[in-house]
């Protein structure tokens, strides 16, 4: 058991991590747990732009775009940062409403920089509420830093992360 209440799913790029994340959020808030923070969904079906993104703000239900628009030909990251600053809003609210864990997609780039949804992840564990986020293992040096060594690594299947919340909870 973790010193913090903080867990992070370890994925290669071949697991599917967004469909993971989807499958733990619908089945814990069918149990009842009041899930808040955000999760990521490709948009396989976008015209044009196969790297779609759009995040859903699980307190509310809302979907956002995550990903914009630079033109063609453009190299430059396609996260959108109005979109990083609706899921800080979403997050905080999910706080301020009482979740009885927070979920934030990754701890990826951004939070490896010190930016994106890292002062979230944060606050939450400073609330104390449950924070679940995943991890790509060439992101595991800085998540470690930012954890200090506290957090839990999980494996990326549904019974381990379900596992890790019935170990918080006892169950529910």
């Amino acid at each position: 058991m973790s010193a913090l209440p903080i867990a992070a799913i370890l994925y290669l790029p071949t697991d599917n991590i967004e469909a993971l994340l989807v499958e733990v959020a619908r089945t814990l808030a069918a149990r009842g747990v009041k899930v808040g923070g955000v999760i990521q969904h490709d948009i396989a079906t976008a015209v044009n732009d196969p790297c779609a993104m759009e995040l859903e703000d699980l307190h509310s239900g809302e979907r956002f775009s995550l990903s914009q628009e630079l033109g063609s030909g453009s190299e430059a990251c396609r996260l959108d940062p109005a979109a990083l600053a609706h899921a800080s809003v979403a997050v905080r609210k999910a706080m301020e409403d009482g979740a009885e864990l927070i979920m934030i997609n990754k701890f990826s780039t951004q939070e490896a920089n010190g930016i994106g949804l890292r002062d979230e992840m944060g606050y939450a564990v400073l609330a104390g509420i449950p924070l679940l986020t995943a991890v790509g293992k060439r992101f595991l040096p800085e998540w470690e830093n930012f954890t200090g060594g506290d957090g839990c690594l999980l494996e990326p299947t549904l019974d381990g992360v379900l596992a890790w919340w019935d170990g918080l909870t006892g169950g529910r």
